[in-house]
């Protein structure tokens, strides 16, 4: 059996994070200087209204975040908003994104690592700068070994982190109703004490604090079922920075006086003195410096890996060198990008007001929360067939209309010196693409999907890649793959056939379960081979349509023991020996599902000894098998001298398989029966079912096992 030569794909980066690593890196890149230095400063511009400003950013990131989880679970891709913004708004743009989304993460990082000498301060004095470069250095070092060890390092960060702040919360709350407010409600009074521009100078203030709650979208490629986790894990994160900043503040406006909070530097070690007295050997106050610096140090070490993934992203678009794109054969890390993340950090540290760059490096973080916005309208409106979003952003477009106003209020309160900023570094892309990049870049982005509704040009390359993204993400939950394959048809060539009789023969089947005679199905299968963009690998090939009228998705399996030739742009061979075929045939108007399940496939396909095992399988419901995973399947013959006597003259509505469980296909004198609830079952019929792995092993157990 001849196989083509399979072609080189690019090194992808490996999913091993978990819903708790999306968590924990989202969590990690929030708490830091936003709790632990910040609430002073922000009280100086509002006064008490701090409380509710913290709740009022916490509602305002929520555009960023739904456009966020949208796009990330759309496409799961290193780079995040670079990524995003690339394949939508054009190259130009994904440049300023990731530049500028890059030196952004690399300054908030470096300051994070610095703000750690605030509360190290209170115990020891060490030389902050040298520490901040040598913390650098060891997440840095984490990060090349490995993006599982550094999320199961933040994770260990932010458990601690956030137990901590939790115990700080509970007692700071029983230290209010000890007291009561009313003994100290006039701390709280006047509320906007700086008026209502000084409340809304303030949420543009602290609503940087939530911005790393969309970093871990640069590592959605690593995510294990992004679909779930990102979203998900973001929504969890949000909520558990939302409690413990309003709440916090909150305890610290009580506890401390207005002038003493407006001052204080280290607000959560210096209010929890207050009310963490009764702890032994100042122990309250050690507890809340470990919290600081588990926050400081959690920020540090996800800036790092969500920074590096910007290079490694641009690197694969041509956009940088290609130096950028290596990945650790051993670690499975793009350890270049992240030896360059790492060394800028340093030279941050070393050069620059660390403090102030930060503060300018958040202004384009808005910058980019509103092109993301944008970014999710545009591809909505492009109507592209590959962009086939598992999270979906609701009241879709306001809730981006919502968030693009946002983004411009709160950068005009940020300042003109930021505004200044976020233009330097839009200039410095824009240069950068024109000066290095232009001549290596043929895309053009979503964008002009939306110019071709108008009559203008597209880029016909942007859905093919999202498509090719939709089948590497693999089936949803939805996805009737298992039950589609179980009840395929079946056939097996011995002799040698032409490629029409195939066509002939695959129509026929489907003929029988889809609104189209055999003669139409014949013209259509017949156009799609001519076109030759049929896939093909290891002598298999998988011709699929997507029709009206087609209710549920069809599979007919051929295999021929004589090769047939099938010519097809999509492999290096002007010809090529074909030993099997999966027809398919799904919905027009579901795509996305269509494609997956073609993925699924092609997967199937590509594991180990399938060709040999396709060749050698001695029945049709191997065959079928061979395209479901074995333990998710199961097929049982009812005779009266076995167990499965059970199910003999009963109706499939009256016999019990357990959760889950569904009979796909009935087998009877060589017919092919589609179960109804009253399809009376009889000695001899060959029954096909699929389910969950839990529930097929106790049929096997019960039913197959015991007949050998």
């Amino acid at each position: 059996m001849n196989n083509p030569i399979k072609k080189v794909k690019p090194k992808k980066l490996e999913k091993k994070l978990k819903l708790f690593d999306v968590y924990a890196i989202s969590t990690g890149a929030m708490f830091s200087s936003g709790f632990f230095l910040l609430p002073g400063i922000a009280a100086g511009s509002s006064g008490p209204s701090v409380i509710l400003a913290y709740l009022v950013a916490g509602i305002l990131i929520l555009p960023a975040m739904f456009s966020m989880a949208e796009l990330s679970t759309a496409m799961p891709k290193a780079g995040g908003a670079y990524y995003f913004l690339d394949r939508s708004l054009g190259p130009v743009v994904g440049t300023i994104g990731g530049v500028g989304s890059w030196f952004a993460l690399v300054f908030k990082s470096s300051f994070a690592l610095i703000g750690m000498g605030a509360y190290l301060a209170i115990y020891v004095d060490v030389p902050i700068t040298p520490l901040a470069i040598f913390l650098t250095l060891v997440f840095g070092v984490i990060n090349i070994v490995g993006a599982k060890e550094s999320s199961g390092l933040q994770k260990i960060l932010v458990t601690a982190l956030v137990g901590i702040l939790m115990f700080y919360i509970i007692q700071g709350l029983v230290e209010v109703l000890n007291v009561g407010y009313a003994a100290k409600s006039e701390q709280f009074t006047p509320f906007f004490a700086f008026g209502f521009q000084g409340f809304a100078a303030t949420i543009g203030l602290v609503f940087v604090s939530y911005a790393g709650l969309t970093k871990v979208a640069s590592v959605s490629e690593e995510v294990e079922n992004p679909d779930r986790n990102i979203p998900l894990g973001m929504i969890l994160s949000l909520l558990t920075a939302t409690v413990i900043y309003v709440v916090g503040v909150y305890i610290m406006v009580f506890v401390l006086e207005p002038s003493q909070l407006r001052a204080d530097k280290t607000p959560v070690a210096t209010s929890g003195e207050v009310f963490l007295d009764w702890l032994p050997n100042n122990l309250g106050l050690l507890l809340i410096v470990i919290a600081a610096i588990a926050a400081f140090a959690s920020t540090g070490n996800a800036g790092i890996m969500s920074a590096s993934r910007y290079p490694l992203a641009m690197a694969r678009d041509r956009l940088v060198p290609q130096a950028f794109e290596r990945v650790s054969e051993r670690f499975q890390t793009p350890v270049n990008a992240i030896y360059v993340t790492v060394g800028l950090m340093i030279v941050t540290l070393l050069v620059f007001n660390v403090e102030d760059v930060a503060k300018l490096a958040s202004a384009f973080q808005l910058v980019i929360f509103g092109l993301v916005n944008l970014a999710v309208i545009v591809m909505r409106e492009s109507k592209i067939e590959g962009y086939d979003p598992g999270y979906k952003s609701p009241l879709y477009p306001w809730v981006q209309i919502i968030g693009l106003v946002i983004s411009a209020f709160l950068i005009a309160e940020m300042g003109l010196l930021s505004i200044i900023f976020s233009l330097g570094i839009i200039i410095v892309s824009i240069f950068w693409f024109y000066f290095y990049a232009i001549d290596k870049v043929r895309r053009e982005g979503a964008i002009y999907h939306v110019h071709a509704r108008l009559g203008q040009r597209r880029d016909t390359d942007l859905d093919q890649e999202l498509k090719g993204i939709v089948r590497e993400k693999g089936l949803r939950d939805e996805d009737p793959f298992d039950e589609v394959a179980a009840r395929a048809f079946v056939h097996n060539f011995k002799d040698e056939v032409s490629l029409e009789t195939v066509i002939e023969t695959a129509c026929a089947s489907l003929s029988n379960r889809v609104l189209y005679i055999q003669h139409e199905l014949e013209e259509h299968y017949l156009e799609y081979f001519e076109s030759k963009k049929i896939p093909i690998a290891r002598g298999m090939a998988i011709p699929h349509l997507r029709l009206e009228k087609v209710d549920q998705p069809e599979m007919v399996l051929i295999r021929c023991d004589k090769p047939v030739i099938v010519e097809s742009d999509h492999t290096s061979e002007d010809v090529n020996e074909i030993y099997g075929f999966v027809f398919f045939i799904s919905d027009q108007d579901k795509p996305g599902q269509h494609l997956r399940m073609i993925g699924e496939i092609a997967e199937v396909i590509d594991m180990p000894d399938f060709p040999e095992q396709w060749m050698e399988a001695s029945n049709h419901d191997k065959l079928r098998r061979l395209i479901i995973r074995d333990d998710r399947y199961v097929y049982l013959t009812l005779r009266s001298d076995l167990p499965t006597v059970d199910f003999i003259d009963k109706k499939v509505k009256q016999i019990e398989l357990g959760d889950g469980v569904l009979l796909t296909i009935i087998q009877r004198d060589g017919d092919i029966i589609i179960p109804k609830g009253n399809t009376r079952l009889l000695e001899g019929d060959r029954l096909s079912m699929i389910g969950e792995a839990k529930q097929i092993d106790l049929l096997k157990e019960k039913y197959v096992r015991s007949q050998k």
